[in-house]
């Protein structure tokens, strides 16, 4: 992920996201066997607040990130398992409202994809980091990371908006307690990239908390490089395979979890439309109950 790396790092810098100091969080990239393998003073260089951890070359990353979490020692733990995914600018301040508001929350964000559609769609039109290069370049992100919704659209996962269950999230926080009780992500999912790793996380710690925080107007945006899901056409996604992976771990198909969420933020003017999407998706399944 060399042309995705730099721009998901900068994401979480103090530089780029509002409220917070380089003193309040750490970013550890974990480094799990990229063929061309990121540079330790490169992820120094977005602030004093970064370094990189080596983990184990395995398909799934589990292992790796479990190996790079317990080398910390921080009180809560935030995870996107996947380096290109760009993050909107109020996420770690409101990330740490949430943990100091609730008494044992899990954090959850949206998840979009760059581009028209979701990728698995929009790659067979023509969208690839060519035209997604064109398509940052478009706004001016750096600025104003908000920017970012106005050329996205929501991810399979989250496609019903913020109103609604979703089935994972891909920048997910909870304290070190939940991470520790929950025993990290299931290192028994060895499939690339995961499998359903991150949903079996995300579903647990829904299931184990105290209270579910989503969010609002917060999100992280996917970047198109090749993803072993996000990045090839439906007729040939893994969902198959990675579902009976999930079967044969957890004895039973995965369902989203239900939990009713409680709410934190507000809404960019950048990202009303999704809002106004999630509220006809959250109508329309009222109506569908008879309410």
């Amino acid at each position: 992920m060399g042309r995705e790396a730099p721009r998901t790092l900068r994401t979480l810098s103090a530089a780029y996201q509002v409220g917070v100091e380089p003193a309040d969080y750490e970013v550890i990239a974990v480094d799990a066997g990229s063929r061309v393998p990121l540079d330790a003073a490169f992820v120094r260089s977005f602030g004093t607040n970064f370094r990189l951890l080596r983990g184990p070359d395995r398909p799934s990353p589990a292992a790796a990130i479990n190996a790079a979490v317990r080398r910390c020692s921080s009180a809560a733990i935030a995870l996107c398992i996947d380096g290109a995914r760009m993050l909107s600018p109020g996420i770690i301040q409101s990330m740490t409202r949430a943990l100091l508001a609730w008494k044992e929350p899990v954090v959850a964000t949206l998840a979009l994809h760059l581009g028209p559609k979701v990728q698995n769609e929009s790659m067979l039109e023509g969208y690839d980091q060519i035209a997604e290069d064109r398509l940052l370049a478009s706004v001016d992100w750096m600025a104003d990371g908000y920017e970012l919704f106005r050329i996205a659209s929501l991810a399979g996962s989250s496609r019903s908006g913020w109103f609604l269950p979703i089935s994972e999230s891909n920048c997910l926080a909870m304290r070190r307690d939940l991470w520790d009780r929950l025993g990290g992500l299931d290192e028994r999912f060895v499939s690339p990239g995961g499998g359903f790793v991150n949903l079996d996380l995300y579903r647990r710690a829904c299931l184990g908390a105290d209270s579910l925080v989503m969010l609002l107007g917060e999100g992280t945006f996917h970047q198109f490089h090749g993803g072993v899901a996000t990045n090839v056409p439906f007729a040939k996604h893994p969902g198959v395979t990675f579902l009976e992976e999930y079967v044969g771990i957890r004895g039973v198909p995965f369902e989203p979890p239900q939990t009713v969420p409680d709410f934190l933020g507000s809404c960019p003017p950048q990202a009303t439309r999704f809002l106004a999407h999630s509220l006809e998706q959250y109508a329309a399944s009222l109506r569908a109950l008879g309410q």
